[in-house]
């Protein structure tokens, strides 16, 4: 999904771009990524969406997306099993940065991610200057509203997921480990949307 703001123009001549993810650790679902080129209009409260409620980081979302330059890529459950997690979150952030690239119409002069990894050697279609910045989704206003948007839009597939598979209380967990969701993967068995090489889930093959 791509969100190009009519008339956003990069004023300095290349493009910065903020990254980040959601859904590394959750043993259902799939992980998200979003790239973000921020417009002159920056929402004031930025922050790591971790540490924004829901209704303040619902809002902040909605007003990126009206606002900025935005792409979100999903590598789904099955892809994660077949690739691994970290690899799965490299190849979003890959398929991110390669949709707003392409919808800029600028070079991109550099791509700051959230964490102390970048895909560079890691995902053969990366090939833009990246630079990781540990505690940048607090620290750094792109990529803060790369956490953001990722967060939620992540959320909103957990939430549709859920009521196609009910049994689980995605749409309070997010596919997250709880005491809930363990006990009805024990209850249930593994769904679709679960991944199958995480260890709680994978454990139930040897019961």
């Amino acid at each position: 999904m791509l969100g190009v703001t009519p008339g956003f123009t990069i004023t300095d001549g290349a493009a910065v771009i903020g990254v980040d993810e959601a859904g590394r650790g959750p043993l259902a679902g799939p992980v998200v990524a979003a790239a973000v080129v921020l417009g002159g209009a920056i929402p004031p409260g930025l922050d790591d969406s971790k540490r924004l409620s829901p209704a303040r980081r619902a809002r902040l979302d909605e007003a990126l997306r009206a606002s900025c330059c935005w792409a979100v890529a999903v590598v789904e459950a099955e892809e994660i099993d077949a690739r691994n997690i970290l690899i799965a979150t490299m190849e979003a952030m890959t398929r991110a940065v390669a949709r707003l690239a392409g919808a800029l119409g600028a070079p991109v002069g550099e791509v700051l991610i959230d964490g102390n990894l970048t895909p560079e050697g890691r995902c053969p279609g990366w090939g833009w200057p990246a630079r990781a910045i540990v505690g940048g989704d607090a620290s750094v206003p792109a990529i803060s509203a790369a956490s953001i948007i990722a967060k939620e839009w992540r959320d909103r597939l957990m939430l549709e997921a859920a009521r196609a598979y009910p049994h689980y209380g995605w749409e309070r967990n997010k596919g997250y480990g709880t005491r809930e969701h363990l006990e009805a993967l024990r209850r249930h068995g593994p769904s679709p949307l679960h991944r199958q090489s995480f260890a709680p889930v994978a454990q139930l093959a040897l019961l």
